[in-house]
């Protein structure tokens, strides 16, 4: 199983004298990015108490805890489910009391697929650690950096669009198993600017992009994502590989599908 589910492409300039073929509707399952969710989400589990204790008294940390804190305020204001140990606003003197209940706020988060600002910013900077000092790497498929290689050539801008946070998007490609490949892409979008299941997200990346929705591709594996981008305005191609949720037979055959970026060909130049 992979991370990525969550990390999608954009496309720029997808004008129409831009043709993309798909060579086949596959039924496939998957997603296209290979990072591990054997690796990085375990990562956090295992380490979370450990990171937290080593850097309690830094900024960095402190501002990460804080945005907790409102996360917590913020879903006591509107009635939301909230972590059984949530934190204590009022602080604490004892700092091995405090650092468990963020500790059991996160992996609470976590195991309800939360994806808050402020879960992502503290998982960002966990995943920095860690990929600085060689203990993980990002991994991609085989047909990936080629394939943005490819249409970079074309004249394309591509850009990422992920419930994780930009830094922690940089990190994967920036210390990716093929070396850094930041420069495959043209700009990072995550939470600040929308969850990637309202539209109203997509057209603020367009505005963002200096373009309108029609002349934007997105790829992802998400079909809630696939919607929201559509009705938006924004073309869409939904990613399958092994491991992904299955489609149901009516995302099938309303979905453009492709099981690998090759698949993927756009003629002509920008």
């Amino acid at each position: 199983m992979w991370l990525c589910r969550h990390l999608g492409l954009l496309f720029r300039q997808w004008h129409s004298k831009h043709r993309c073929l798909w060579r086949h509707q596959s039924r496939g399952l998957g997603n296209y990015f290979k990072v591990s969710r054997d690796i990085l989400f375990p990562y956090i589990k295992d380490h979370l108490e450990e990171y937290l204790s080593a850097h309690w008294e830094e900024d960095e940390c402190k501002q990460d805890v804080h945005l907790l804190k409102k996360q917590v305020e913020e879903d006591l204001r509107l009635h939301r489910a909230c972590a059984q140990h949530s934190l204590d606003q009022s602080g604490h003197t004892d700092e091995e009391k405090a650092i468990r209940e963020v500790v059991d706020n996160v992996l609470w988060q976590m195991a309800s697929d939360r994806k808050s600002t402020a879960l992502k910013q503290l998982q960002g900077h966990m995943w920095r650690a860690a990929y600085a000092a060689g203990r993980i790497k990002g991994e991609v498929y085989q047909d990936v950096v080629p394939s943005i290689r490819r249409w970079r050539r074309q004249g394309l801008k591509v850009y990422i669009y992920s419930s994780g946070s930009v830094e922690a998007q940089k990190l994967l490609f920036g210390y990716s198993v093929e070396g850094d490949v930041l420069d495959l892409f043209d700009g990072h979008f995550d939470t600040n600017i929308g969850t990637k299941v309202e539209s109203k997200s997509y057209v603020r990346i367009a505005e963002r992009m200096g373009c309108p929705p029609e002349e934007i591709m997105f790829l992802t594996d998400v079909t809630r994502e696939a919607k929201a981008a559509e009705d938006a305005g924004v073309n869409v191609a939904v990613v399958v590989r092994p491991g992904n949720m299955e489609l149901t037979e009516e995302e099938r055959s309303h979905y453009n599908l492709i099981t690998t970026f090759s698949q993927l060909e756009v003629n002509g130049s920008a």
